[in-house]
């Protein structure tokens, strides 16, 4: 049973560092909710190793720390630490698998030592872990009927709110972090390289970079929403709003023509609040996630598609 301790301080962890995840976790039904704050502090104790702020941790000290966390998340080893405690009865009462577990932490010990991703084909191997584990294990703890239908959507999903990170976070993961997310491959067919986003340098080529990678996201997230319509259905309306949450950087990122190389744009409380109520106004009648999807996000419509419904009354616009 996860105590009272280690579910408070699992919390606090994802309410202060996921906080767009964390308005989509409020709505989950308790027997999630709970779960998720716990699988979500496990994510950031792992992330903010490799992360390595104030800490002045060597490669080999963060290599050493991400093991040890994994043994003990996976109950090899005893620990004092209450989040990765609770995750590891977490794992013992769900379906999370060990695979998914070590695929995450994976793609954490990837962090120590790549900084740049050449292809996209690299950079969703390393999604695989970092995201699609993720996702495998958020379907996993919430009992999810057929796994295995469901699955391929929550990594397509986990991916893209994956991107939309990435593509929001360009200059605080190079500035802070000496990292960047953007295949050079991706860079290069439109002009742009590495070294302009190391130099911050705002370019046309690196804007095209940007709409082809926000693209290739929106495709994911379609994907990823189709497959709501597979888990429980007490779950399908925190999935779907956390899609629409995230998804609403990228309209920051439009707002600001692509630039994200001078300021990493943030959605506010209250447009997190007004979404949320939009998105809930929409569900409230019609419970086709796909539907409520392209006509409440910021995204677009996909090609050929529209919305099937219309409710009574729409909320105004913000």
């Amino acid at each position: 049973m996860v105590t009272n301790e280690s579910l408070a301080e699992s919390k606090s962890i994802h309410r202060r560092t996921g906080k767009t995840f964390y308005f989509a976790t409020r709505v989950l039904p308790p027997r999630v909710r709970h779960k998720t704050y716990v699988l979500y502090a496990f994510f950031r104790i792992a992330d903010e190793v490799v992360d390595n702020e104030d800490r002045d941790l060597t490669p080999e000290q963060q290599h050493e720390e991400l093991v040890r966390i994994r043994e003990a998340a996976l109950g090899r080893r005893e620990t004092d630490d209450p989040v990765l405690s609770a995750f590891d009865e977490v794992r013992r009462e769900t379906a999370i698998t060990d695979d998914d577990v070590e695929l995450f932490v994976d793609a954490m010990l990837t962090d120590i030592e790549k900084s740049r991703y050449e292809t996209y084909d690299e950079l969703e191997s390393y999604m695989e872990g970092s995201a699609a584990a993720v996702g495998y294990m958020m379907t996993a703890i919430m009992d999810t009927e057929d796994p295995e239908v469901a699955r391929p959507h929550a990594c397509a999903l986990g991916e893209a709110f994956q991107l939309s990170n990435f593509l929001r976070d360009v200059r605080e993961d190079v500035v802070d972090r000496d990292r960047i997310y953007l295949p050079a491959e991706t860079l290069e067919a439109y002009g742009a390289s590495h070294e302009t986003v190391e130099d911050l340098e705002m370019t046309d080529g690196f804007r095209s970079a940007m709409v082809h990678e926000m693209r290739r996201a929106e495709d994911l997230y379609r994907e990823g929403v189709a497959g709501i319509k597979y888990l429980p259905e007490d779950c399908q309306f925190a999935v779907l709003l956390a899609a629409v949450l995230y998804a609403d950087h990228h309209r920051l990122i439009r707002e600001r023509d692509y630039d994200v190389l001078s300021e990493t744009p943030s959605i506010s409380t209250t447009r997190k609040a007004w979404l949320v109520a939009k998105t809930r106004w929409h569900w409230m009648w019609n419970k086709d996630p796909e539907a409520v999807f392209e006509r409440v996000s910021t995204i677009g419509e996909a090609p050929g598609t529209s919305p099937d419904f219309e409710p009574p009354d729409t909320l105004p616009t913000q």
